[in-house]
C-alpha cells in the first residue's frame, strides 16, 4: 500500500475515532485492501456545492468525521462573516444515514455556539431553502445526494438568501474546510441547548406560500377531480406533496403504494431519478391502469419532478425537462397577462443549457429573459442582483427543475 495512504489508515486506527470505525478499517485491511485504498487515497473534496460521495469509513467517504470536519470549517466561516449571532437550518432526505448526518451537523454547529433549527424528520430540499429565509438564518445544510444511487450521500451548503453557495462564499468556505486537518479540530458536542426542533408549524407556513403561487385557483376548482397519480420514489416528497395537492383542492390523487415508504435502499428502482423512465415505470403502470390524466414523480430530496401525460392518440409519454420548462414558462407568462397581474419589469431566468424556445416565448411577450450558468444557485444570484429593479416570475433548467416565485431560492 502507498505510504501516504497507509499513514492515513494508521492515523484513523490510532486517533480519536469510534470503535466501529476502527473495526471496519481492520476488516478491510484483511478482506478488501483495494477498497481500503480507495477509501483513503484522497480526502473527500468539499466543492462549490458541498460534499457528495459513497458512504463508508475513510477520508474519501461520507461519514461522521468527514461531515463533521466540513461543518466545522463552514461554522468558522459563518462566524467570521456574521460574528456570534448566527443561526442555521438543517434538513435531510430519506437516504441511509441522512438523519445521522443531519444530527451530526446540528451537534457541531451547536457546539460552536450557533443557533440550529433542525427539522424533526425528513423534509424536501425546497422547504430547507424556504426555512432559511423565513427564520432569517445565515446559512443552512441539507443532507442529500439528490438522485444518485443508494450508496451515496451528500451535504449541500446554503447562504442567508436560501441559495446554495456562490462566489466569494463558496471558495472561502472551501478554504476554511481545508484548514480542518484533524477530527480533534472539531467541536463535536456541548451545544445541544442551541438546537431547536422544527416541523409542522413551518410546514404549514411553507405550504401556504406554495398555494399562493397559483395564478388561477378558480381553474383548479373546476378541475378538482383531475386524475393525478403521484410517486415519491421512496423519497421525501411523500411528506408534503399529497397534502399540498389536497390544499390546492385536488380531490382525485392516487399515491403509488409500492414507492410510498421512504427508503434509502430505493428497492423498486435502479436510480431514484424521475429523469429515468425506469424510475417512473411503476407510476406509469398505475397511471395507465387508472386512465389517469397526469403522472407526477419526485426524486429523493423532492427538488425535481418528472411528468407523464397522454399524447393526442391516448398514448402515455414522459416529458423531458425542456418540455416541462417550456410549458411552465409559457403558462406563467400568459396566465399573468390574462389575469392582469403582469408587471412591466417582469423577468424570467433560464440556464444556458436549457432550450432557446423559452427566450423566444419571453421575447414575444416583451419580457426580459436572462441566461445564467447551469445550476439554480446562479438563478438565485441573479434574483438577488435584480431585487428592487426587476420582478422575478419563474426560472428553470432542463434537469427537471423549476423555481416559481422568489420565496424559495433553489429548485422545487
Amino acid at each position: 500500500m502507498d505510504a501516504t495512504i497507509l499513514a492515513k489508515v494508521n492515523n484513523w486506527l490510532s486517533g480519536n475515532f469510534d470503535t466501529v470505525t476502527k473495526d471496519e478499517i481492520t476488516r478491510l485491511q484483511k478482506d478488501n485492501e483495494k477498497e481500503l485504498e480507495d477509501a483513503f487515497y484522497r480526502n473527500l473534496e468539499f466543492g462549490t456545492g458541498g460534499l457528495r460521495g459513497i458512504m463508508g469509513v475513510g477520508t474519501n467517504r461520507m461519514n461522521k468525521y468527514t461531515v463533521g470536519m466540513a461543518t466545522q470549517g463552514y461554522a468558522n466561516y459563518l462566524k467570521q462573516c456574521f460574528g456570534n449571532d448566527v443561526s442555521v437550518a438543517i434538513a435531510h432526505d430519506s437516504r441511509n444515514n441522512s438523519r445521522f448526518f443531519a444530527e451530526t451537523v446540528a451537534n457541531v454547529f451547536g457546539a460552536n455556539g450557533i443557533k440550529v433549527y433542525l427539522f424533526e424528520a425528513l423534509r424536501p430540499t425546497p422547504e430547507l431553502s424556504f426555512a432559511i429565509r423565513h427564520l432569517k438564518c445565515k446559512g443552512g445544510v441539507v443532507c442529500t445526494a439528490s438522485h444518485n444511487p443508494k450508496e451515496f450521500n451528500g451535504y449541500k451548503a446554503y447562504w442567508d438568501d436560501g441559495s446554495q453557495l456562490v462566489p466569494p462564499h463558496d471558495k472561502n468556505v472551501i478554504k476554511e474546510v481545508d484548514k480542518i486537518l484533524s477530527v480533534d479540530d472539531v467541536k463535536w458536542s456541548g451545544g445541544e441547548k442551541n438546537i431547536t426542533i422544527i416541523g409542522k408549524e413551518l410546514d404549514d407556513v411553507y405550504m401556504k406560500m406554495v398555494k399562493s403561487l397559483s395564478v388561477y385557483p378558480d381553474v383548479i376548482k373546476k378541475q378538482h377531480d383531475l386524475k393525478i397519480v403521484y410517486t415519491s420514489i421512496h423519497g421525501t416528497g411523500i411528506v408534503l406533496m399529497p397534502e399540498v395537492l389536497k390544499r390546492f383542492g385536488f380531490t382525485n390523487v392516487t399515491v403509488v403504494e409500492e414507492q410510498k415508504v421512504p427508503d434509502g435502499n430505493f428497492p423498486t428502482v435502479v436510480y431514484p431519478n424521475p429523469e429515468e423512465s425506469e424510475a417512473m415505470s411503476i407510476g406509469l403502470k398505475k397511471a395507465k391502469e387508472l386512465d389517469a390524466d397526469i403522472l407526477l414523480g419526485t426524486d429523493p430530496d423532492s427538488d425535481r419532478v418528472g411528468i407523464g401525460v397522454k399524447d393526442n392518440n391516448g398514448n402515455w409519454v414522459l416529458m423531458n425537462g425542456n418540455q416541462t420548462a417550456v410549458l411552465a414558462f409559457n403558462y406563467m407568462i400568459e396566465a399573468r397577462k390574462a389575469k392582469g397581474i403582469a408587471q412591466p419589469n417582469d423577468m424570467v431566468v433560464k440556464t444556458i443549457v436549457t432550450t432557446e424556445m423559452i427566450d423566444q416565448i419571453a421575447k414575444a411577450s416583451g419580457i426580459a429573459c436572462y441566461n445564467v450558468l447551469t445550476g439554480f444557485k446562479w438563478i438565485a444570484e441573479l434574483i438577488r442582483e435584480k431585487e428592487g429593479k426587476e420582478n422575478y416570475v419563474v426560472g428553470g433548467e432542463e434537469s427537471f427543475g423549476l423555481m416559481i416565485g422568489d420565496k424559495v431560492r433553489d429548485k422545487k
